[in-house]
């Protein structure tokens, strides 16, 4: 997975999070709701009726509230709209109807709505607070602000709460976020970043629902409970798959300008699904209400995933998507719209606990019903001969049932021929009669049934959570990233990949059906797919891979895909070539993001590469510690060296980090690291060398200016970078022109020019430091895809 992971993880670790949930002391006092976006649909459906579920429940507890819809739409033509949205809110059942009205009553007088567009409106809703106060004589508890609004507005509106509408005299401040928490890993660290410079960590509450969803929020309780019946089994010598499902049977109309540019895996399958795959698969904390220990787990969870790639999914998309697309954003019937509406995908992770597990996460729109569930299937070692329906032969398996289907109802199911689970919390119930139903191959009179003793909705369960200031079900900025981290490059590998096409409903039939192979996922039934050139568009299939020349030396050119794939095939065409004659092959490894794809590639599919054999050194290294994010080396060890089975002393990480300083030419880190390439690789010649171009042609961290000639014949050297972290340690080129092959890898449309350029100029390493690459007695190569090469 990424380093982002390990890093967050060594953070919180140094935190140390032994303790309880740190919930802010709930003193009592007045209490600022403001929903932002307080007429829209999240807020009719269920964030009033939550909210007053919350003053029904807080009413006799010493707090008082005030209630603000707020929005962009004038204040008076928008209060009737507003009251009316307010009038719908109802009672929980055990509410006479008589204390109902009463209190609905109340409810409506305290609340009210306002224009809140400007900084003068902000300013203007603290002054209002804080005049109600004094007026009132009444301590303030604290402010909790709902952003019921597009992301987008999220950085401006917290700017407004930190400068305008902060409370005072130690009163709290929860600024409640939905999602989507940004569309890939660097939007969300951008709006991680803008959100932070306003508000503290603790100040943020970040929802997903499906943490308020009961069955969900029972999943860790429920391995503690029953931690003896599955200490045994959880682990890979008895599961034979996870199953993460929610499928549904409506359509996207009337959210097309939304839903096109995020799809199925951004909307569910990145954070719902995600976050219940990690309670079901995080170590146990020590104590459930610390949700230091319960982000540190998932973490590690997420530092375990191998890499996700386009051979790990497959999507589809139903037939009237297209139109509904066209109609929606006034789109001409040649626009094709890739995203996918229906996605599965395969992950596994690497710890000895879950080794081989097949977890696989699902969900779409327009399928045969709508249900969503989480499902351990067991291996069963038992054949009976002769009744086969014996409950010993059929499925062994848990069901963690969140909702709707034929079951109608959340409940977490237990097949019989495992074990009984224990009930210890009083607000769930043994259920024991049971209509003439199946759930996933059982009838459900085969399993042992818990449900909630009363059901209760997601958002208003988290509202409470919110009020409480309790932090556990909520997303914190360390497990966003790293979920993105997750996701990101399957989705970039997924940008134009043409989805499979169903009807949708039952008429699916079994065009969806999945199988799994290794470590790769397919659709088991093939079927006719329009290709892109049909659809009138590019193929990218159209262009093979290509070879020629640059600047006077071999080039090979194709889309980003197939370049990926032949070079991660020449690199283990030289490995096992070095390792027959010499029975080692010395591999080096440049960072940056354009050898990522690579790396998966080369971790996920070559499975007979002779790492035993290999050693891997650094090209180029920033100098900073290895447990930061823009290490090149964590950046290695995440996205390939954890993931294969290399000798420890065969991987060789730049020496930048020497008596506690960083790149100190006193230390001699770069003459170490020249005296272990000079003792182990024979004649210092390298059999790989891996390189990458930067938009200024630096190639490893040698950069345009930097008086390459002065290195002579050193084979490391210490340099400075324009950006930070300036300072680096490299290869010279002294070291990289005695390698007996060299790779210049160059992706995407932002090279373009720079290609253009390269294929100009002259030899210039210190105006243009890639042209000082001239294996003297080797071989280079060029990988250039098509974006780059072809702009």
């Amino acid at each position: 997975m990424s380093v982002t992971v390990f890093l967050l993880l060594v953070a919180l670790c140094a935190c140390g999070g032994n303790g309880e949930e740190k919930e802010e002391a709930q003193r009592p006092g007045h209490v600022s709701v403001v929903i932002v976006g307080g007429t829209g649909d999240l807020a009719k459906k269920y964030l009033w009726q939550g909210f007053f579920e919350l003053y029904v429940n807080q009413v006799r507890s010493g707090n008082t509230f005030s209630f603000y819809g707020v929005g962009l739409s004038p204040t008076d033509t928008t209060t009737p709209v507003f009251f009316e949205i307010l009038k719908a809110v109802s009672c929980p059942k055990d509410v006479s109807t008589e204390r109902c009205a009463v209190l609905k009553e109340q409810f409506l007088r305290l609340s009210q709505y306002r224009q809140l567009k400007s900084l003068e409106d902000y300013q203007g809703l603290a002054k209002d607070i804080e005049k109600e106060l004094q007026q009132e004589g009444m301590t303030e508890a604290g402010r909790l602000f709902y952003l019921s609004v597009p992301a987008f507005a999220y950085a401006d509106i917290a700017d407004k709460i930190n400068s305008s509408c902060r409370p005072t005299s130690g009163a709290w401040l929860r600024v409640v976020l939905e999602k989507p928490f940004g569309h890939d890993f660097r939007s969300a660290q951008v709006l991680a970043s803008q959100l932070g410079s306003s508000l503290k960590d603790e100040e943020m509450y970040r929802i997903d629902h499906y943490l308020g969803k009961q069955v969900v929020a029972k999943i860790l309780p429920f391995r503690v409970e029953n931690k003896k019946f599955l200490d045994p089994i959880w682990n890979r010598h008895h599961i034979e798959r996870v199953e993460i499902v929610l499928k549904e049977t409506l359509d996207v109309k009337g959210r097309i300008p939304f839903y096109d540019q995020y799809g199925v895996v951004r909307d569910v399958l990145q954070n719902h699904l995600t976050e219940v795959m990690t309670l079901l698969t995080m170590r146990l904390p020590m104590n459930l209400s610390s949700s230091e220990e319960v982000v540190r787990n998932k973490l590690q969870i997420f530092s375990s995933l191998l890499p996700v790639g386009k051979n790990q999914a497959v999507v589809g998309q139903y037939q009237a998507y297209q139109s509904e697309v066209q109609q929606e954003l006034n789109k001409t019937k040649d626009h094709i719209s890739l995203t996918p509406t229906f996605a599965a995908v395969l992950t596994y992770i690497d710890e000895a606990q879950y080794e081989g597990v097949p977890i696989l996460l699902i969900s779409g729109k327009m399928l045969d019903e709508r249900v969503g569930y989480a499902r351990i299937l067991f291996k069963n070692d038992i054949f009976c001969v002769q009744n086969h329906n014996s409950i010993h032969c059929k499925p062994k398996q848990i069901v963690f049932h969140f909702g709707h289907g034929k079951l109608q109802y959340p409940a977490i199911l237990v097949s019989k021929n495992l074990f009984k689970p224990v009930l210890m919390d009083s607000e769930w119930k043994e259920v024991t009669e049971h209509t003439d139903v199946n759930v996933l191959g059982l009838p459900i009179s085969d399993y042992y049934v818990q449900t909630p003793s009363e059901q209760r909705e997601a958002y208003s369960e988290l509202i409470s959570h919110i009020f409480a200031g309790r932090k556990n079900s909520f997303i914190s900025t360390e497990n966003l990233l790293a979920s993105w981290g997750l996701w990101t490059p399957l989705l970039s590998s997924l940008a134009s990949s043409f989805p499979r096409i169903y009807p949708g409903g039952a008429e699916n039939r079994d065009l969806l059906d999945v199988r799994v192979k290794g470590k790769e996922i397919s659709y088991n039934s093939e079927v006719v797919i329009i290709s892109n050139d049909q659809m009138g568009a590019k193929s990218a299939n159209g262009f093979q891979v290509m070879q020629g020349k640059f600047r006077s030396n071999d080039m090979v050119s194709a889309w980003a895909e197939q370049l990926v794939e032949r070079l991660a095939a020449d690199i283990q065409e030289t490995a096992e070539a070095a390792v027959r004659e010499g029975g080692v092959f010395h591999l080096a490894l440049s960072g940056g993001s354009s050898p990522l794809a690579l790396f998966h590639r080369l971790a996920l599919h070559h499975f007979s590469f002779p790492w035993r054999d290999t050693h891997v050194w650094m090209v180029d290294e920033r100098c900073v510690p290895l447990t930061e994010v823009e290490s090149n080396f964590h950046n290695l060890y995440d996205n390939l060296l954890q993931h294969v089975r290399i000798p420890y002393y065969n991987i060789h990480p730049m020496p930048v980090h020497i008596n506690q300083r960083l790149c100190v030419e006193e230390d001699g880190g770069a003459l170490q690291y020249e005296k272990e390439i000079r003792k182990l690789v024979n004649g210092s010649s390298f059999h790989f060398v891996l390189l990458g171009v930067g938009y200024d042609s630096h190639t490893a961290s040698l950069f345009p200016g930097s008086k390459v000639d002065e290195h002579g014949e050193s084979l490391v050297a210490l340099t400075e970078s324009p950006v930070k972290p300036h300072q680096r340690m490299s290869l010279t080129f002294s070291a990289i022109n005695r390698a007996q092959r060299v790779a210049l890898l160059v992706m995407g449309k932002g090279k373009h020019e720079m290609i253009t350029q390269l294929s100009r100029v002259k030899d210039n390493p210190d105006k243009w430091p890639v042209t000082g690459v001239k294996p003297a007695d080797g071989r280079l190569v060029w990988y250039i895809d098509y974006d780059a090469l072809l702009g």
